[in-house]
């Protein structure tokens, strides 16, 4: 059974990466990155349990932080074109 969520996994993963290839605009890409990073972490976690290595669930957690991260600072910088603070009033 977990094989076979894999494999959706996989599939889903297939898919985003079409959509982030093909666009059509960058909030597309975004979007279809930040879903590969989720599948990934999917994928990571069904991995260690089916490995019996409960240690994968922390680096599923790590990596889910760092892809959230990383999504907002893209997207900012697609926004704005800088990631520095824009706030003329602060400091």
């Amino acid at each position: 059974m977990f094989l076979a969520a894999m494999i959706a996994v996989l599939a889903t993963m297939a898919l985003a990466l079409v959509r982030a290839l093909k666009g059509p605009t960058v909030y597309d890409r975004i979007l279809a990155l930040n879903m590969f990073g989720t599948k990934t972490v999917l994928l990571i976690a069904v991995a260690g349990f089916l490995a019996g290595r409960p240690e994968f669930l922390d680096l599923a957690l790590v990596y889910a932080l760092v892809n959230f991260t990383g999504t907002i600072a893209v997207a900012k910088y697609a926004r704005f074109g800088n990631l520095a603070s824009d706030d003329k009033r602060a400091g």
